[in-house]
């Protein structure tokens, strides 16, 4: 018999999840894999919140950023959850800090802060991410 093993992500173990899909189509499942447990703060230390203006709804993207390409300057002005799937991103942060996110890394994006992400490396950076944020309030706004 066949298998092929998919990663699945979820939360309550640290143990990595594996699902194993046999030829005829079963699906047996392990422990999910933790990537952010009860996180409180942003990558810049600020402390999360919700937005309380309007119903709360959430909208989740992949990016795409190829080598040498960046976001341009952008922020969130809501709570954004990423989790880098491929690649390196290298993002700059109004003030001068810089930090780099790579493939495996889950983190939450920093609320109401400029910041460029460049793909510097040579491979593809691919991302989700995950807005928790609020009817009429934008996930995300580009610098005029």
């Amino acid at each position: 018999m066949v298998l092929s093993a998919v990663l699945v992500t979820g939360c309550g173990s640290d143990e990595p999840a594996v699902v194993s899909v046999p030829t005829d189509g079963a699906v047996v499942a392990s422990g999910p894999r933790v990537l952010l447990d009860a996180q409180r703060l942003t990558v810049l230390d600020q402390p999360l919140r919700y937005p309380t203006k309007g119903k709360a709804q959430v909208s989740s993207s992949i990016i795409t950023i190829e080598p040498g390409q960046e976001t341009g300057w952008i922020k969130n002005p809501t709570p954004t959850y990423a989790y880098v799937l491929e690649g390196a991103l290298t993002v700059e942060y109004d003030g001068g800090v810089v930090k780099e996110f790579r493939a495996g890394t889950a983190l939450l994006e920093a609320v109401g802060t400029w910041h460029n992400g460049t793909n510097a490396g040579t491979e593809t950076v691919r991302m989700l991410l995950v807005s928790m944020g609020a009817k009429g309030v934008k996930n995300m706004v580009k610098r005029p």
